[in-house]
């Protein structure tokens, strides 16, 4: 039975803070009101005044499946998803096959309908030699194509300006970007192998994907998506100096916007010291006046969505030297708890935060009926505890590669349920393994 009552839950949607009650039934919201008495064999979850919030739809992650298991699979990161309150990811197509054409796109769902623990979407991956599997692709079959406009963790560069040019020119669905300059990058990294041949200090990462490598990709991302008219969306922004290229205010108004992530709110280039290859990502975490400007941009939404870019590696693999250290870090479990930090500091309106992990995703990528505690959509729903610390350790850690850079830290809050489609998939540290995501569908 997966009908529930929720009572004396503090809502928080759609820019309102309310009291009320909100009814479960045949997994989706029936009815939200200020008081609303349980029927016969109805369960019922009293919030006792805890924040009641539509699940976190996460935009950009990488689950590592297929081929890359020995990092992280479907199953492993979307229970981690489950423990923090993300109850949808979008994963990313730079796995081994990666997802470049219809066949190995709808080979990944499969993997999700069988394993997910939430509901789940996949990218169609870009290359500079797939433009016809581009403009075949259904709107309905994907929430994007994903462009790397920079070298990552699979290299799935696109630089064949011709190429770029047709990709914004014939997407059917709104592309999303990876913008950092390559030969820029390669042009640093061998002067810094130069000076410290490959052991060089991880202090230096922002210097190397350098904020000059992620303006210029940036500047020619919007540029080709004004030339086209192109339904841009440019992830993991990570400078103050790119915040200038965007326009504030809602982003259903948008035809270009941006998405920052959880550790560029919370680190910065001093935390290398403590950290070192454990933050090390594409773009790099840069400096404080960075962390503070995107906090801000995101406050008056000149950044539109916060996701993770959760890219999970193994604790072995991070200890390489620098020019084997893979990029990337998990992020997926102590998102939300991250993100709370900027609301408990009072940089962050905890209205706007909601609108950032879930009304706007949703609205961008035209997710159907989910991201809102609205009557008749989806009950993907989250209760935070804002008045339990949590401190974080390596035991409780879901994902597969089993660390976390938040080790030892207390955050001011607690994830105490999650409701995928309207079952208890979370509930004060137990996971239903029994729950299982749908996928996601796109109304276009």
């Amino acid at each position: 039975m997966n009908d529930w009552l929720i009572t004396n839950a503090h809502m928080v949607n759609e820019g309102r803070r309310f009291e009320g009650d909100l009814r479960i039934r045949n997994g989706r919201i029936e009815r939200i009101d200020g008081q609303i008495s349980a029927q016969p064999n109805e369960r019922v979850f009293d919030a006792a005044g805890r924040w009641l919030l539509p699940g976190m739809i996460d935009d950009q992650v990488h689950f590592r499946e297929p081929g890359l298991e020995h990092k992280a699979n479907i199953e492993t990161e979307s229970r981690a998803c489950v423990a923090g309150g993300i109850t949808s990811f979008m994963e990313m197509p730079n796995t081994k096959p990666p997802a470049v054409n219809r066949e190995a796109l709808e080979a990944k769902y499969e993997r999700g309908r069988v394993s997910s623990r939430v509901n789940y979407a996949f990218y169609l991956g870009a290359t500079n030699d797939n433009l016809a599997d581009i403009q075949k692709l259904d709107p309905k079959a994907a929430p994007g194509i994903k462009v790397f406009m920079g070298a990552s963790t699979g290299n799935m560069l696109v630089d064949n300006p011709a190429t770029l040019d047709a990709i914004f020119r014939d997407a059917p669905t709104p592309i999303i970007t990876h913008c950092e300059d390559t030969p820029m990058i390669n042009a640093n990294e061998a002067r810094a192998r130069d000076r410290w041949g490959d052991d060089i200090p991880a202090e230096q990462h922002p210097l190397i994907r350098s904020r000059e490598a992620c303006i210029k990709s940036t500047q020619l991302a919007i540029s080709l998506a004004r030339k086209h008219g192109t339904r841009l969306h440019v992830l993991h922004i990570s400078t103050a100096d790119e915040l200038a290229l965007f326009e504030p205010g809602p982003v259903s108004g948008k035809r270009i916007t941006a998405e920052t992530c959880v550790h560029f709110l919370h680190f910065s280039a001093k935390d290398y010291a403590r950290l070192g290859h454990r933050i090390k990502c594409n773009p790099a975490i840069k400096d404080e006046s960075d962390r503070i400007a995107i906090t801000n941009a995101l406050a008056e939404y000149r950044i539109d969505v916060l996701a993770t870019d959760h890219a999970p590696h193994l604790t072995e693999e991070k200890a390489n030297p620098y020019t084997s250290a893979p990029s990337g870090l998990p992020l997926v479990q102590y998102a939300l708890q991250v993100a709370l930090e900027r609301v408990f500091d009072g940089e962050l309106a905890l209205e706007r935060l909601v609108e950032a992990v879930t009304h706007a995703p949703a609205t961008l990528f035209n997710v159907r009926e989910r991201g809102y505690l609205r009557e008749g959509y989806f009950a993907d729903l989250v209760i935070i505890d804002p008045d339990k610390p949590h401190t974080v350790v390596a035991s409780e850690v879901l994902s597969r590669c089993a660390w976390t850079p938040f080790e030892g830290e207390t955050f001011r809050s607690s994830i105490t349920a999650t409701f995928v489609n309207g079952q208890l998939a979370w509930n004060d540290g137990q996971l239903d393994d029994s729950v299982r995501g749908m996928r996601l569908e796109f109304a276009r």
